[in-house]
């Protein structure tokens, strides 16, 4: 494809925005129409980034020339918006997570499937040096455990759907999938979770239904174990986020986002290149360009299989059981 490739917007609030500034800076990108719900939103939006503005997804579809769309939607606004666009043949980028029920994301993923479209789901820590020397460096070696945390507060106000269980799925769905997805990346698929979680310190904040304290223990494939704790407790500020391997060899390696150290020092070294990545929508709009879908570093496929991990982890809360995390193909 040698023309700019023609690119809409379902959902232009909060992350859009980001992907928006990125592709508004690429030559071979054209923003052609933006939708949002919220009409005021998409008008500003359009005026910050061109485009024709919508307020329905389908109206979009059908009068707007697109290559493909991205849907930048909270958890459980994600439908059968994606099922029709597929279906028309555009390519699919998707916010994570990428539904909050899994039989949506199936019925999703069996249209992505069906048309043959380009799909990738927004894991952009996949694409950074850090994350892909550490996969690279761990692939021969034995994991024993994995430790990962994700503390912080709550985005938004008591009005916003981040603090409603039935909208967001809870932290750990929400925004700790990005830790669930790079552990899945580096160390494989997780095969059985088991969540315990509490409301003990949010209870002063107004319109919150979702556990300020959850705990996961993980079971992978491999052999290994590991869990995950998140908290949203941390309203006031502070927090942060670290995944730990222990290592064969009988060292650790803690992952920190875009930094990593091995304990102790000398135990083993981990080369980090030092040259600027594709981001996450270069890769996109690249592999639409070229049809070199190895760009994509998670497709819709892989992106539902770190959805189902943090589902089956919810169910487990509720029936107070060990749940497997059922597979996707």
């Amino acid at each position: 494809m040698s023309q700019p490739v023609k690119v809409g917007f379902v959902g232009t609030g909060g992350i859009a925005n980001g992907h928006l500034r990125n592709l508004a800076e690429m030559k071979n990108v054209h923003i052609a129409a933006l939708c949002d719900v919220d009409e005021a939103r998409v008008n500003a939006a359009v005026e910050t980034y061109g485009g024709q503005p919508y307020t329905d997804y389908r109206e979009m579809f059908d009068g707007a020339d697109l290559d493909a769309v991205y849907f930048c939607l909270p958890p459980f606004a994600h439908s059968d918006a994606e099922i029709v666009a597929a279906e028309r043949g555009l390519h699919l980028f998707v916010q994570k997570p990428v539904v909050l029920e899994l039989e949506t994301g199936i019925r999703i993923l069996e249209a992505v499937k069906q048309s043959g479209v380009i799909s990738c789901v927004g894991y952009q820590g996949r694409y950074m040096n850090v994350a892909n020397a550490v996969r690279e460096f761990l692939a021969d070696k034995a994991i024993g455990m994995i430790a990962s945390h994700r503390w912080g507060g709550v985005p938004g106000g008591p009005s916003h759907w981040w603090c409603v269980m039935e909208k967001s799925g809870g932290m750990l769905h929400e925004q700790a999938t990005h830790q669930l997805d790079m552990i899945r990346y580096i160390a494989g698929e997780i095969v059985e979770v088991y969540k315990i979680d509490a409301m003990k310190v949010n209870v002063d904040q107004e319109n919150h239904t979702i556990p300020d304290a959850e705990v996961v223990t993980l079971q992978f494939e491999s052999g290994t174990v590991g869990y995950i704790s998140t908290s949203s407790a941390l309203v006031n500020g502070g927090g942060g986020t670290r995944t730990d391997f222990i290592v064969e060899g009988h060292y650790t390696l803690q992952l920190a986002w875009g930094d990593v150290r091995i304990l102790p020092e000398d135990a083993a070294t981990i080369e980090i290149p030092d040259g600027e990545p594709l981001s996450i929508d270069e890769a996109f709009i690249g592999a639409i360009q070229t049809g070199d879908r190895s760009l994509i570093r998670s497709s819709y496929a892989d992106g539902l299989k770190s959805a189902a991990v943090s589902i089956a982890a919810n169910q487990s809360s509720r029936e107070h059981r060990p749940v497997r995390v059922p597979l996707i193909s």
